[in-house]
């Protein structure tokens, strides 16, 4: 193989590969964020002021926070899946155990694969199967053969080929994926519809180096596709780039990390003046630095102390919390990551649950499809095919209980007769107190059996006399 193939990018590749750096980065946070030198530096900065201020800066990773929530809403309720004929096969229950050959469980890889989607804009997974001797399937069940899954970033998707069919449909020819790269040597690999590729390549980030790759493998493609399911967070107007759900998120933090080093820096210098004096003159600034001037600049100066106010720190401050603010309304987390001093209308909060219901919904519409082409992958490998289907949820559930349980206290105190009305009063005030699945659906249970004694005798004193009768039906 030529390996100026090899180390050719996709156009898309490029155009996107500082954007996904970025996200990552501000995802992460700590020294990985730092060492991305996201902190804006000053005129005149020395490079040591500079990697002090770093060092000194800290970071309110709101990245990391929006992905958690997104993905802690999307996986509140597990997908059903219906597996159709390959229900009872053998290496089914192997595959949802152990998905990855690395002892992850199916839904622990998806979970992963979500998180980088919405991290990046997208993630690839590949549906691979160890080559064998095997000759039959039997053979393949004692050695444990099976398909298994690989997550690759969009940075290790270097090129890729569509190709629309006669059908309209675009399907993917050829993907190239650089698996690693170790002291400028890399491992690549080439999938086409007929073989599977494995090169390795020397002095990879060099664009003119002499030789020619070298291919450790070759295998034939036996199901006749790339075994590839790029999942989307959002679909993008590029074919296969996603949008990511730190496409606005991550400048508005590093906008409020700058926010932050201003802030520190007024604190530091309000608490401690800096000291302005030539050279010969001997004096000391305590716990502040020494600003050294020319002798020749004012031959008569005397040290004199500089020492701001700190009157702008509450416009710092200020404008972080608008920027915040800027980030829940990108997000519609507003009333999800609420200090406790926001304050909103039930019609602000309904229409903001609405539209963070909306997204979860379609974030939750492509990992179901990409689902789908999983399993239709897995059972091409086992020489089947798919004729299951997998449902995510459709709705979240997003609600301020807080406020709705004040309505629901209401609501029964206000003594409605109806026995069907209280009964489903009483099912919201237990979804609202009680956060576990199960429970709730015991207690649901409960509430359905239990029943209002009617139509039973009592004994009534009427004018001194005991009258036997049937109680009237009521509510007790």
């Amino acid at each position: 193989m030529n390996r100026e193939f090899l180390q050719k990018k996709h156009p898309l590749w490029h155009a996107n590969i500082a954007n996904w750096e970025f996200y990552i980065r501000s995802y992460l946070g700590g020294n990985d964020y730092k060492n991305g030198y996201y902190l804006h530096r000053y005129i005149l900065e020395s490079p040591e002021e500079y990697d002090q201020r770093i060092r000194h800066t800290p970071l309110d990773n709101h990245c990391k926070n929006v992905v958690q929530i997104y993905t802690s809403f999307l996986w509140r309720v597990p997908p059903t899946r219906d597996y159709g004929t390959l229900d009872g096969d053998p290496q089914l229950e192997s595959f949802l155990a152990d998905a990855d050959l690395d002892g992850r469980s199916f839904d622990t890889v998806m979970r992963e694969v979500q998180m980088n989607a919405s991290i990046y804009g997208n993630c690839w997974v590949i549906i691979d199967k160890p080559q064998t001797n095997a000759k039959t399937r039997a053979e393949e069940l004692q050695q444990d053969i099976r398909p298994y899954m690989s997550i690759y970033t969009p940075e290790n998707i270097v090129n890729w080929n569509y190709r629309r069919a006669a059908s309209g449909r675009f399907y993917l020819d050829m993907l190239l994926i650089v698996e690693d790269i170790n002291a400028d040597r890399a491992i690549l690999k080439l999938f086409t519809e007929e073989a599977i590729m494995t090169y390795e390549v020397d002095d990879y980030d060099k664009e003119y180096a002499d030789g020619d790759a070298k291919l450790l493998e070759e295998v034939p493609n036996p199901i006749g596709k790339i075994p590839a399911v790029n999942v989307y967070n959002l679909r993008g107007n590029k074919r296969p780039i996603g949008i990511s759900d730190l496409a606005d998120v991550a400048f508005l933090q590093q906008s409020i990390y700058n926010d932050y080093s201003e802030k520190e820096q007024l604190i530091r210098l309000a608490n401690h003046p800096s000291l302005v004096k030539t050279p010969n003159v001997e004096a000391s600034a305590g716990a502040g630095s020494i600003i050294e001037i020319p002798e020749d600049l004012q031959s008569d100066l005397k040290p004199y102390i500089i020492q701001p106010s700190g009157q702008n720190l509450d416009g710092i401050m200020k404008c972080i919390q608008n920027k915040v603010d800027a980030i829940d309304r990108i997000t519609h987390m507003g009333s999800v990551r609420a200090t406790g001093t926001q304050i909103a209308s039930g019609i602000a909060l309904q229409t903001e649950f609405q539209l963070l219901n909306a997204r979860l919904s379609e974030k939750a519409d492509y990992l179901e499809n990409a689902e789908d082409h999983i399993w239709s992958l897995f059972a091409k490998w086992q020489d089947r095919d798919w004729d299951g289907s997998v449902d995510y949820p459709d709705t979240f559930d997003i609600r301020d209980w807080a406020n709705d349980l004040q309505y629901l206290q209401m609501a029964k105190a206000s003594g409605i007769k109806s026995e069907t009305f209280n009964k489903e009063l009483d099912k919201q005030i237990a979804e609202a107190v009680i956060d576990d699945n199960e429970t709730i659906k015991t207690i649901n249970d409960e509430i359905d059996s239990s029943r209002t004694v009617r139509g039973q005798f009592q004994t009534t004193e009427v004018e001194g006399q005991t009258v036997g009768g049937e109680e009237e039906e009521e509510e007790s």
